[in-house]
């Protein structure tokens, strides 16, 4: 792995910690993860998406989710209508609907290629409701995150060149003017 590889491996696992010290995931907890490899290389999304750029992120986040074992779903590109690759475990525990293609660069993406190729028994979903997630390059992940998503601050706001935002997910408040939200101890 190259320096430059070397440092988007561990500026990925830095990202994920800090999202962990945010909410803790479990093997109960899906993170989803939309990444522009070319947005990392500097270049406009799309346009040169790179195995081994990929190769790096991916390693970041395996590393922090051997740690922690939750499961995670990466995003496609819009052209295969942001499908995702998930392992075939989390797709059965979950109730995902499985869909029948294969993700490539340039149909799906090099981040989404590279998953696909190096999860263990990896398959692809429609969509998911994921419970926290990483956005690596503006790729929209919001589309499959719980509906009440909580911006969480990276201390990096970059990892290579491209920009990083990341979410939480939290319950939704229902109710009204007379609505409790914490239940009162005695």
């Amino acid at each position: 792995m190259t320096d430059g590889n070397a440092n988007i491996r561990e500026q990925t696992s830095r990202v994920v910690r800090e999202l962990m010290q945010a909410m803790p995931l479990s093997e109960s907890h899906v993170l989803v993860v939309g990444v522009s490899t070319s947005e990392v290389a500097g270049e406009r999304i799309g346009t040169a998406g790179s195995d081994s750029v990929a190769a790096a992120l991916f390693a970041g986040v395996m590393d922090e989710q051997r740690k922690y074992g939750f499961h995670l779903a990466f995003q496609c590109c819009e052209h295969l209508n942001r499908a995702l690759v998930v392992r075939r475990s989390t797709a059965e525990r979950f109730g995902l609907t499985e869909v029948t293609v294969v993700p490539v660069p340039k149909a799906g993406g090099a981040m989404a290629s590279y998953a696909f190729r190096h999860l263990d028994d990896a398959v692809m979903v429609e969509s998911i409701a994921a419970d926290a997630g990483i956005d690596i390059g503006d790729t929209f992940i919001g589309m499959h995150l719980k509906p009440v998503a909580v911006p969480v601050r990276p201390s990096i706001r970059q990892i290579g060149q491209a920009h990083v935002t990341m979410a939480k997910t939290r319950p939704k408040l229902i109710g009204g003017a007379r609505a409790v939200y914490v239940l009162e101890t005695e």
